[in-house]
């Protein structure tokens, strides 16, 4: 045992012999009640329990009521806008709780060992955001009742974890509804991969607004890359070279949006004359771009509230109102996004 250790030991020690000493009976009949035994009489017992309390006695074994509670939170990186926008969302909700977050991302580690460091460090939670949970994690997660809560998973989990979203589908299907508003009937999408949940729910509200408005699916015209700019980057430019170039782009992300940007300046495309841009998302750099970007407005601010609510609700044992939910978007128009030109007449 470290000195640190055997302090503390005498400490309680010496507290659990004047607690003894003030109720008036033994050290023993004490211990059974720290201990929790059926042998002592109820108003011993009560009369003990109340001086624990009030001297401040942690059972061992027992979290201390006194130190902070802490959440983690896990992220694939934290480089992205849109994972920013999320760690201020749950860093300002934890604090209105008065629990501290420790982040880490799953690029050095595994999920396996995040739910491992939340039993060491008596973490109340975790809070997975934008990952692939292996079926062994959430097995794990389901018989030791740990408490995740999921915020956009990659893949479907278990109707047993909590999952929180937005409104992906109708947000996508709104931006493109609002493009072919404004007379564009040719557009593309830069899509996230398909086996990410958000982003083919996106894709599927793309398609469903074509589909509504009477127009063709045109695959030439969807690339699927990576929530990320570079590969949108190559992708419009790629898209804006073919023989029948689009006059508007509906990007799955901010970060891919900004991409789009840049590859209509390399073609010396004028956004918004030459090529309608709009995004999801709305992190601070959608307003900050040039020009400032159209989009779908995620409300990061209440999907970080939400999933720290729902956490320390299963924290407490009591299970989630739903093990899915999802916060509506909405479009928030900026002047990336304008009518279509006319074509002069040949």
């Amino acid at each position: 045992m470290t000195a640190r250790g055997g302090a503390q030991r005498d400490a309680q020690y010496g507290l659990l012999t004047s607690i003894a000493g003030e109720a008036g009976v033994s050290l023993s009949t004490v211990s059974k009640v720290v201990h929790r035994r059926p042998d002592v009489g109820a108003a011993t017992r009560a009369r003990v329990e109340e001086l624990l309390t009030r001297h401040g006695y942690v059972r061992p074994g027992e979290p201390d009521p006194a130190a902070p509670r802490q959440i983690i939170a896990v992220f694939r990186d934290l480089t992205g806008p849109y994972t920013l926008e999320v760690v201020r969302g749950i860093v300002d909700a934890a604090d209105d709780l008065g629990i501290d977050v420790v982040t880490g991302t799953t690029a050095h580690r595994p999920i396996s060992q995040w739910l491992e460091e939340c039993v060491a460090i008596g973490a109340a939670g975790v809070i997975i955001v934008i990952s692939m949970l292996a079926e062994e994690d959430q097995r794990r997660i389901v018989e030791q009742r740990l408490p995740v809560v999921l915020i956009d998973p990659l893949s479907p989990p278990s109707h047993d974890i909590p999952s929180i979203g937005v409104t992906n589908w109708s947000g996508a299907r709104d931006a493109v509804q609002h493009l072919l508003g404004l007379g564009h009937t040719r557009i593309a999408m830069l899509a996230g991969r398909s086996h990410s949940l958000s982003g083919s729910a996106r894709l599927h509200g793309y398609r469903a607004a074509l589909e509504e408005a009477g127009i063709p699916y045109d695959p030439a015209l969807v690339r699927s890359t990576d929530f990320d700019y570079a590969e949108s980057l190559a992708a419009t430019l790629h898209i804006l070279r073919s023989a029948d170039p689009p006059t508007a782009v509906f990007a799955a992300s901010d970060a891919q949006a900004l991409g789009v940007l840049e590859a209509a300046r390399q073609e010396g495309l004028a956004v918004p004359d030459d090529l309608a841009v709009m995004s999801f998302d709305d992190t601070h750099v959608a307003a900050m771009a040039c020009p400032p970007l159209s989009a779908v407005r995620q409300p990061f601010e209440e999907l970080g509230n939400e999933a720290t609510r729902v956490l320390m609700r299963l924290a407490e044992g009591k299970p989630p109102a739903s093990t899915r939910i999802e916060l509506a978007t909405e479009l928030v128009l900026r002047t990336s996004t304008s009518a279509r030109r006319r074509v002069p007449a040949p």
